[in-house]
């Protein structure tokens, strides 16, 4: 069985790590653009890291349903992941899945309203 606050402390610990690689790491060899992805990116997985952290405490308190815990996990994942991979070197073309992941972050805050209005009615 998934521990959704477990895989959000994960994500956060990755998150910090990773915006500090971009901070440190890249900085001397990264174009403008490509630290803006990479900067982009930490944002959104920090955000939602943190609010997948307030949607495990909702799944375990019955307010609210894994389903929208999945959508924003595979959301970020491919939205942050596109990103960071266009700022190491990845064709730009490979940003078109971004927004993907970005309907799939979105698709998770609305399945989480609605189960949530359901289950507050139960």
């Amino acid at each position: 069985m998934l521990n959704w606050v477990s895989i959000a402390a994960i994500n956060l610990a990755i998150a910090v790590g990773l915006g500090a690689f971009g901070a440190h790491g890249l900085k001397r060899v990264a174009s403008p653009e490509q630290l803006a992805w990479w900067q982009t990116a930490t944002l959104y997985f920090l955000i939602h890291a943190l609010g997948l952290l307030v949607v495990a405490i909702l799944i375990k308190l019955n307010f609210a349903t894994k389903t929208s815990a999945w959508l924003i996990q595979i959301g970020v994942i491919i939205f942050a992941g596109s990103l960071y991979s266009m700022a190491l070197g990845a064709p730009k073309w490979f940003g078109a899945i971004t927004p993907i992941g970005g309907v799939l972050m979105i698709c998770g805050w609305l399945w989480l309203a609605v189960s949530a209005a359901r289950l507050s009615q139960l």
